[in-house]
This record gives C-alpha cells, sequence and structure tokens, in this order.
C-alpha cells in the first residue's frame, strides 16, 4: 500500500461541503480584498494565540518581513536567528537589508539553543528570530531572557495552536514574542487552498505598524504614511481558513496520536531515534521527524515501498550559496550540520489509517531487518 508524505484530498473529502459553501458566499458577494472573512479570521486566530491583535498578510514570508520592518529593522542591523530552518526566515531578514546572525540549535529539539545567543549579540543586534521547528515551541522565555531587552519574533509557521507552559500558565504559540509569525500555506495543520499569512501581536503600536506595511504604508485609502507593501489576505483564502479552523485542535490531536503510535513502535529500534518533545510543550507535529544515521538509504527504500517521506532540511542555511556573504563555513553550526545530515519526516497527517502507520513502520523496521 501507498502512503503519500501528506495527503490533503483526504482531508479535502472530509470538509468539502463547508469549504465549498463559504468560498461561494465570497464569489457571490464579489468582494474579494480583505473584508469580512478577513477580520473575522484575524479575530479567532487572535483569540487562539491568546494576543489582542492579528494581522493577515499574503503569505508566511512576508509574515516575517513585515514583523522585521515592523520593529525597525533595516540597513546595517543584525538579526539572530537558527540556520535549521526553511529560508524564509534568513531570505526575509536579508530582504530588509540586515544581515542575519546564525547561532546553532538544540539538538533534542532542533529549536534554537538559548545558551548561545548572547555571545552573538553585537551593537547592531537588533532583534532575535526563534523558530517553532516541526511543531513545538521554542523555549520562547528562554530566548527571550537570551535576547536581553531586544525584540523577538516567533516564527510560527508550523506551530499555530502549539502551545508551552511558562511559569506554571498556558502560553500558546505567538503570544509570548513581539510579533509571532503564522503561515497558512496547504501542508501546514492550518492550510489555505493557496498562500496567506498572519502576525500576532500584544503591542498596539506595533499592531498600527503592520497594518499600514501590508498596505502600502496606508490606513487611509491614497494617503500613505510609510512606503509600504502590497501583502494582502485575499478572502478567498482567509473563507477557506474559517472553514477549516474548528478542526483544527482535532486534527492536531490526531497528529499527536499517530506520534505516539510511531513512537511506541520504533520505541525498540536503536537506528532510529524519535522525535523529543520538551516535557513543557504541547507540539502539533507539523512534521514527525527522526534521526537516522543512513538516511538517504533509507529514504531510497522507504520510496521503493511506496512510502512518501521528506527532508526538512538537507542543507542548512548558513551554507546556503546565496549567504557566502556571510563568511559561514562548514563546522561553524555543528548540531545544525548533523541534523540535516540525519532527519527524515514520515507521514503524520490527522487522516492516516491504523493500516498506512503500520506500513510506514513496516517499511522502517524492514529497513533495520526488523
Amino acid at each position: 500500500m501507498a502512503v503519500p508524505l501528506l495527503d490533503l484530498k483526504a482531508q479535502h473529502a472530509t470538509i468539502r461541503d463547508e469549504v465549498v459553501a463559504a468560498l461561494m458566499q465570497v464569489v457571490d458577494q464579489q468582494a474579494f480584498i480583505l473584508g469580512d472573512p478577513v477580520a473575522q479570521l484575524e479575530c479567532h486566530v487572535a483569540g487562539l494565540s491568546q494576543v489582542k491583535y492579528a494581522v493577515g498578510c499574503a503569505n508566511g514570508t512576508d509574515a516575517i518581513l513585515l514583523a522585521l520592518r515592523a520593529l525597525g529593522v533595516g540597513a546595517g542591523d543584525e538579526v539572530i536567528t537558527t540556520p535549521f530552518t526553511f529560508f524564509a526566515t534568513g531570505g526575509a531578514i536579508h530582504n530588509v537589508g540586515a544581515r542575519p546572525v546564525f547561532v546553532d540549535i538544540d539538538p533534542r529539539s532542533f529549536n534554537i539553543d538559548p545558551a548561545r545567543i548572547a555571545s552573538a549579540i553585537t551593537p547592531r543586534t537588533k532583534a532575535v528570530i526563534a523558530v517553532d521547528l516541526f511543531g513545538q515551541m521554542a523555549p520562547i522565555e528562554q530566548v527571550s531572557a537570551a535576547a536581553g531587552g531586544l525584540p523577538v519574533i516567533e516564527d510560527a509557521a508550523q506551530s499555530i495552536g502549539a502551545s508551552r507552559i511558562i511559569d506554571g500558565r498556558k502560553v500558546m504559540a505567538g503570544e509570548a514574542a513581539a510579533i509571532g509569525t503564522y503561515s497558512f500555506f496547504p501542508s501546514k495543520n492550518l492550510g489555505g487552498y493557496g498562500d496567506g499569512g498572519m502576525m500576532v501581536t500584544q503591542d498596539e503600536a506595533l499592531f498600527e505598524a503592520l497594518m499600514k506595511l501590508r498596505t502600502h504604508g496606508s490606513r487611509r485609502t491614497y494617503y500613505h504614511e510609510i512606503v509600504g507593501y502590497n501583502s494582502r489576505l485575499d478572502a478567498l483564502q482567509a473563507a477557506v481558513l474559517l472553514a477549516k479552523l474548528p478542526h483544527l485542535e482535532g486534527w492536531s490531536a490526531a497528529r499527536r496520536r499517530n506520534a505516539a503510535y510511531y513512537d511506541a513502535a520504533f520505541a525498540g529500534l536503536s537506528d532510529v531515534t524519535t522525535p523529543w518533545v520538551d516535557p513543557a510543550n504541547t507540539s502539533i507535529y507539523n512534521q514527525y521527524t527522526i534521526r537516522v544515521a543512513q538516511r538517504d538509504a533509507l529514504q531510497a527504500h522507504l520510496k521503493a515501498q511506496g512510502i512518501g517521506s521528506n527532508v526538512y532540511y538537507p542543507l542548512p542555511l548558513h551554507l546556503q550559496p546565496c549567504f557566502a556573504y556571510l563568511g559561514y563555513s562548514e563546522g561553524q553550526c555543528p548540531e545544525s550540520e548533523r541534523a540535516a545530515r540525519e532527519v527524515l519526516s514520515l507521514p503524520i497527517y490527522p487522516e492516516l489509517t491504523t493500516q498506512q502507520l503500520d506500513e510506514v513502520i513496516a517499511a522502517v523496521r524492514g529497513f533495520y531487518g526488523h
């Protein structure tokens, strides 16, 4: 039995009527740019994130870029972040004119190691971006403490609805940073039928700045206080996301059940390191990522068995050709480099059947002769 890495058609089949009805309402109203669906989604996402404000935008990359701009980051500044993340994190820093400064990860969680942040701070450092990789929050309170008063952006593209216990309180992804950023790319736990993004914050001044930045620097039509961007979340995507949002908690719970099933099946397999989740965290498992020494051979074996998998990410940002000007070399972020050689993500989507999970498990165990 073939098992894809992700099956969006299986999810769509369960919510088709709701989504089509929502889309047709927008089509019938012929109001496609911002408007009521976007405002409703912003309200709901703000509530989920336990923040005061949410601002929709065109995609998750723009969410990071606009967040940086709202914080005043620009030419000559430095922004500290992890090299083990999707390109958008580093690309957004570059595209506002700043310089990415990469610090290594905690090898257990794959998230930025707070202990490495302080030594990377210079007089030019303007912000820190913590990425919530694979669905679990970075230790945002530790990152903020290490940042020493610098604003922290939480790149929560993979963690909407995830949470962390901080000082005895449940803190949601995006809540504790100066600005949290989301992506609604179709493969995300809450994914649109195209691109979309959102920024969340507790700060009214940052909210006002983000609202201007997403619409050419304007809060009043044809009057522009700053030079901004054309980065609006359209009503069709908002309608899809509003239809899907009530299902998010159940989908994330199903991903956790699937992860627990894998964990139990791989528990006696010394060649496979299953995902570590910080005891303070509740992960939403945007990916289920194992570590193995013979990663490429295992992936080829799985492909031959019809099992989907992917490598997130095969080359850390500090070694990407486009960032050669930064002067990094191999060995400077050894944990990120080792992770890039060893990680492999397996199917984890909510609609997986027990039979499909067993197929994946059998294929992995079969590679190791079990």
